[in-house]
């Protein structure tokens, strides 16, 4: 299983996202079975570390992400992930312009998959303080949960 989860610009809630992911899978039984990355919609960040801010929120929880890097997401996305996860309307929307007729059904709002909240959406902290990092941290973690148990129930 390949996920894709993406943001804006892939600084602040797509690599809190993987992390947040990626620790959750190791800590289960589907350690080693389920590829995650991250991307953005946008490429002005491209090859830039996650925001300062993402990154020190994601440690505070005893996640690493500072050796992410951001990328825009690109047509070989398609074929590679089996599920694209986005973050907000917005990104969805972008995302499915840039898709494949065939893997449009494949691009989905993180929360609405993860099955926490009918067309929920992860507000974008770039522009807020710390409450902000925090806020999005709770989302993605309790995201990463439940796709894990999701994941681990089929």
């Amino acid at each position: 299983m390949n996920l894709l989860v993406v943001c804006l610009g892939n600084i602040c809630r797509s690599p809190m996202a993987e992390g947040a992911l990626r620790a959750r899978l190791e800590a289960s039984a589907l350690a080693g079975r389920v590829r995650v990355d991250s991307a953005g919609t946008g490429g002005w960040h491209a090859g830039e570390p996650p925001d300062r801010r993402a990154i020190a929120c994601a440690r505070g929880h005893g996640v690493d992400i500072g050796g992410q890097r951001a990328r825009q997401v690109t047509a070989d996305d398609f074929d590679t992930f089996d599920w694209i996860l986005c973050a907000d309307r917005a990104n969805l929307r972008d995302v499915l312009r840039m898709a494949p007729a065939a893997a449009r059904g494949r691009v989905v709002l993180l929360l609405e998959w993860a099955g926490l909240e009918a067309a929920g959406e992860v507000p974008d902290p770039y522009t807020g303080g710390p409450e902000d990092f925090q806020q999005v941290w709770r989302l993605v973690d309790s995201a990463a949960q439940a796709v894990v148990a999701r994941l681990a129930a089929n």
